[in-house]
């Protein structure tokens, strides 16, 4: 039996696109000799596998994508999508290589193939935070050697989002991606964190440090708004980094509204 619960199924077109292009620039997805991309938990369409695939596709063209549900009408529902795909009836390529599957964190993949990477969005927000461990070691066991999770949440429409990027050994980063057009406070991601990091979001835990550092870093750059909001960001990024956050990647990054930094910088406190 799939490993699980059935989630809400909440799913929109182009709503993954900040985290499928973050996806599309791993390492492994070049170096691999089998580069096999499983979408779990995708919900009520097949849409997000598809639009995964289209973008992957770009960086390495022989990429699998699987879809995995572990709820069976919407297994049936993406496989007659994926049907009007082959036909030649959508916007995708009718020889798209995708395919859709019943399963849950067990990750069952055919012919005893291993997933290079593992893109998990908006499956563990409906769990208790002390299920997120489990669920994360289920996942991590069942990837190739260098394999990567990426697991998070996002809003409805895609403009904010977050994920954790972990190895099978453990979490190594935390990346924070947001639409930088009429940005208030980069805190309104606080909404939108990962499950295990969501309730941690209080004064003496670090993610609620770097979420408000972030805060005053824009707030501080706003003159740099007449250049445009991504110069704004950068320039709060620079900031960050200056104050000793281990941020990662360079402008290129930034400048898409991303802010990754390592995972031991917002782990939660032991309690």
């Amino acid at each position: 039996m799939p490993v699980g619960s059935i989630t809400r199924g909440t799913t929109n077109t182009n709503r993954l696109r900040r985290v499928d292009r973050w996806i599309a620039e791993l390492p492994i997805l070049r170096s691999t000799e089998d580069p096999l991309v499983v979408d779990l938990g995708y919900g009520a369409s097949g849409v997000t596998a598809l639009e995964l695939q289209q973008r992957l596709a770009k960086a390495r063209r022989d990429i699998d994508v699987l879809g995995l549900e572990i709820e069976p009408g919407r297994v049936r529902t993406a496989t007659e999508q994926l049907a009007a795909v082959r036909a030649g009836g959508t916007g995708f390529a009718p020889d798209a290589r995708v395919s859709f599957a019943l399963g849950g964190f067990e990750v069952p993949v055919p012919q005893r193939r291993r997933p290079a990477v593992i893109r998990a969005f908006n499956v563990l927000r409906q769990y208790d935070e002390s299920q997120v461990a489990d669920a994360w070691a289920l996942m991590t066991s069942r990837l190739q050697p260098g394999g990567l999770l990426v697991e998070g949440t996002c809003d409805e429409i895609g403009r904010v989002s977050s994920w954790v990027a972990l190895s099978p050994d453990a979490p190594l980063s935390l990346t924070i991606s947001l639409r930088l057009a009429g940005l208030e406070v980069p805190s309104i991601v606080a909404e939108r964190l990962p499950k295990a990091l969501i309730h941690r979001n209080v004064p003496g835990e670090r993610i609620h440090a770097l979420l408000a550092e972030l805060d005053r870093a824009w707030r501080s750059n706003a003159p740099l708004s007449v250049y445009g909001p991504s110069q704004r960001w950068i320039a709060a990024v620079r900031m960050l980094a200056d104050a000793g956050w281990p941020v990662r990647g360079g402008v290129r990054r930034w400048r898409l509204g991303e802010l990754t930094v390592d995972w031991a910088a917002v782990a939660p406190l032991c309690r």
